[in-house]
């Protein structure tokens, strides 16, 4: 048979291809911009046919029917990586959640989660009867290497990239034709104090490194600031639209890559079309499995290597939280540790902690005497090098316990350094600044607490001018 002869012959509905999976069975499903969402309505639309049936995903872009209570005894969720439409379930325990390190996710899912059936999103097949699993490779193509069961949605919008990322129609079971917009992740306005931290990881970034940015305000903000770098390099589990103009401009262009010279690495690719378009059938972009792109061993090889992760709160001795808040789980470990540790067994590499000051608009610190209780570490602190906010970076490797507060105090919002202060002195039994340090840090807090008390001025000066305005009215 040809390959359009097999794949016609494995060409049917939704509804057909779903009738594979029985009670009790575990399903894998691609996640984020490769989440087969079309075959996933499928199943919420005939969830009365199946009974005890765990749905395993990642991080999802779109709601988690599998929480809704009509859902008990059919279908269950095993989330990877909780996100805002699960999260509430995970902490109410109507939601699974299975914790590890990103790389090591592909054998969790095989070795010990071990799914019968896997759901994936793909391209259209190429003129040899391939097909590419386009934004997401991470580990949804290694679960069609032993799945059971393997059906594909395939849509003309999934972007046909290189690397590790294809498969042959052959090795599928069923194939679904949807076509579909991918789920986008787009690009938010960059805020001052994004912008500031930005700046101040730009800094320790050097012409001829290799980086792991991730996605969100702070990577967009330091790709804001590495035009006037050069020869730069790109290996990450995922990258948003962020890169996209330094690529083609060439700013960064794996040149001196000691690993996979002159190729991007990617896992996954989280953006909107700008990303996709750019990553469609260029040979300078390679998608892989996670558990190479994020296996530090792997991520090591490339010299001057430079991870980008952020967190939600960091103790004074450099344990970093990223993952909880207390004992609710906000997302997940991910590749933050598999990143710090490639990028410190380096040759010349750092790794970068990078976070705004606050949380809560400004009423709490994310630096803490201790983090909260419950909270998991999610980066121990012997692994933690660099923490950058927006006012400044402190080095941690190689510091004493006392060195590393300080450095940490140095760059916590000016609110709250006295208070950090106060606790340094109750560990240590000592001042944490000498008295011409002091002056140094009591002229920035009052300045900081200047400014807020005109802030405050001027936004109750606003509010009266509204409520005036709409008596009168």
């Amino acid at each position: 048979m040809t390959w359009k002869e097999i794949y016609e012959s494995k060409l049917v509905t939704a509804e057909e291809a779903i009738k594979a999976i029985r009670a009790g069975d575990k399903v894998v499903t691609g996640f984020a911009c490769g989440e087969p969402f079309g075959i996933e309505r499928a199943l919420v639309e005939h969830y009365e046919d199946y009974k005890d049936v765990q749905i395993v995903n990642m991080l999802t872009l779109g709601d988690s029917p599998w929480v809704q209570p009509k859902m008990k005894g059919h279908f269950t969720l095993n989330c990877l990586f909780a996100s805002q439409s699960n999260r509430k379930a995970i902490s109410t325990g109507v939601c699974e959640f299975t914790t590890s390190h990103f790389y090591e996710i592909p054998d969790v899912i095989k070795n010990y989660i071990r799914p019968r059936v896997s759901i994936v999103m793909v391209s259209p097949p190429d003129e040899h009867g391939y097909v590419s699993f386009g934004t997401t490779v991470d580990y949804t193509r290694g679960t069609t290497d032993y799945c059971e069961v393997v059906i594909a949605q395939v849509n003309k919008y999934m972007p046909r990239t290189f690397g590790n990322s294809i498969k042959h129609v052959r090795d599928f079971t069923y194939f679904v034709e949807i076509d579909e917009p991918l789920p986008g992740v787009k690009s938010l306005e960059i805020s001052d104090t994004e912008m500031k931290i930005g700046k101040n990881c730009a800094d320790l970034i050097h012409d001829g490194d290799c980086l792991q940015l991730g996605i969100g305000g702070i990577p967009n903000a330091i790709c804001a600031q590495l035009w006037d770098k050069k020869d730069l390099g790109l290996h990450s589990e995922l990258v948003g639209d962020g890169v996209v103009d330094l690529l083609e401009a060439g700013i960064i262009n794996n040149k001196k890559k000691t690993a996979n010279n002159g190729r991007t690495v990617l896992g996954a690719a989280f953006g909107s079309s700008k990303l996709n378009d750019y990553i469609n059938n260029n040979p300078a972009v390679e998608l892989h499995p996670i558990d190479y792109v994020n296996n530090p061993i792997e991520i090591a090889k490339n010299d001057n290597m430079v991870s980008i992760n952020s967190c939600l709160q960091i103790d004074l001795l450099g344990q970093v939280v990223s993952d909880t808040v207390g004992l609710n789980q906000f997302s997940a470990v991910g590749g933050q540790v598999d990143f710090v540790r490639g990028a410190t067994m380096s040759k010349g590499g750092r790794s970068i902690i990078a976070m705004p000051s606050t949380a809560k608009k400004g009423l709490i610190s994310r630096i803490v005497p201790l983090i909260t209780e419950g909270s998991a570490v999610t980066t121990p602190r012997n692994d933690v090098n660099y923490v950058v906010t927006e006012y400044g970076a402190a080095q941690l490797k190689g510091k004493t316990l006392k060195e590393r507060a300080k450095a940490l105090i140095s760059i916590a919002h000016p609110r709250f350094r006295p208070h950090l202060m106060l606790e340094y002195k109750k560990r240590f039994n000592e001042d944490v600044f000498t008295k011409e340090e002091l002056k140094d840090q009591m002229a920035e807090i009052k300045e900081n607490i200047e400014n807020t008390v005109d802030d405050l001025r001027d936004k109750l000066r606003s509010d009266l001018k509204k409520i005036l305005a709409a008596d009168n009215s």
